[in-house]
């Protein structure tokens, strides 16, 4: 259902919002559990990386508040919405699983097309068995087990990544627990769940095109559309024409708002292919970010919201590489933010 006019939003319009709900015009006063709920979690496949993130979004942020946050089971580690590894609030976690569990089982069959389901079903019985006294390597896991019919455990069996395996200390996220005993049993049914997922991702990342939420969650876009059918939401429309859903109530910052450099590590949801809409990454220099190579992407750099170049962690300090002759100004705001950046890294 409508809810106002469908105004026509510019891409410098869509631009600010986005940096808006994801917390990089202004870094927030919020914990971990809270800014993760905010924007909709952090992909994690490199420990690391979701620490940055934080860091580039949070007022204060120190290292040690996530890890602590991992261990009090505020946040979590799990293979999420795209089968990737995600961050979310502990509360979130369930939502998201139990909206992409089908989705994830169907797209994982379809890619091994001969691997048979009742094959993977039984080893995630034998993983479950293994697991009920308490976390376990992944080797301790796959012990005995076919490695094609072990990729699909995770797929079948709902796990979480405990530490102090997946933090900044200790990087390598290959010890796992069951969600239900991490965590406890879900209450929320399947409609409920869905219902979670469109509103995480539009407040973290709207206003958006239904084929943006389809695209973020890993679901097919009939389901969305349906869903944003039954919700109370803004419309818009962008330059293009295409129809953008949002929450109600929801800030849009002015076009002219000021966005000051930040540094993003490797898979910031923003500049996937989801977030185009915004414009956070030229496609001139898509391919500078992405490649055969790099399909997790270099960790980058925006100046005025858009993505000016990518640095890297190397002997001690930042090592800069900008995409385009940085100006005076935008150099010293840029050195001052890497000199912060290099202080939580050290």
């Amino acid at each position: 259902m409508s809810v106002g006019a469908e105004r026509v939003l510019t891409a410098r319009e869509l631009n600010r919002a986005l940096l808006d709900r994801q917390l990089l015009l202004a870094r927030r006063k919020l914990s971990p559990p809270q800014a993760l709920e905010r924007i909709g979690g952090l992909q994690a496949q490199y420990a690391p990386s979701m620490y940055v993130g934080l860091w580039t979004r949070l007022a204060g942020f120190e290292r040690d508040s996530l890890t602590r946050a991992l261990e009090r089971r505020a946040v979590v580690q799990g293979t999420l919405q795209r089968a990737t590894i995600h961050l979310v609030a502990a509360h979130d976690y369930w939502p998201f699983a139990l909206a992409v569990r089908e989705a994830r089982r169907e797209a994982w069959l379809k890619y091994h097309r001969g691997a048979r389901e009742r094959d993977v079903e039984a080893a995630a019985r034998v993983a479950r068995h293994r697991l009920a006294a308490g976390p376990a390597t992944r080797r301790e896991l796959g012990e005995g087990m076919d490695p094609v019919t072990f990729n699909g455990v995770g797929i079948w069996l709902d796990l979480v990544r405990v530490p102090p395996a997946g933090t900044w200390e200790r990087r390598r996220a290959d010890l796992y627990a069951l969600a239900r005993n991490w965590l406890g049993e879900p209450e929320l049914t399947q409609a409920d769940a869905l219902r979670v997922v469109v509103d995480r991702y539009l407040r973290g990342f709207g206003p958006a095109t239904a084929a943006s939420v389809a695209n973020w969650a890993g679901l097919p876009s009939r389901a969305i559309e349906a869903e944003l059918e039954r919700s109370e939401l803004r419309h818009f429309r962008d330059a293009r024409g295409a129809l953008l859903f949002d929450l109600p109530r929801r800030s849009l910052p002015a076009a002219d708002r000021d966005a000051p450099p930040r540094f993003l590590p490797t898979w910031d949801a923003t500049l996937l292919a989801h977030a185009r809409r915004a414009e956070v990454l030229a496609e001139d220099f898509r391919k500078l970010v992405f490649s055969t190579r790099t399909p997790q992407s270099v960790p980058t750099f925006a100046i005025d919201g858009v993505v000016a170049g990518k640095w890297r962690w190397e002997r001690g300090r930042l090592e800069l590489d900008p995409f385009r002759r940085l100006r005076r100004a935008e150099r010293t705001q840029l050195e001052d933010e890497a000199e912060r950046l290099a202080a939580f890294h050290a």
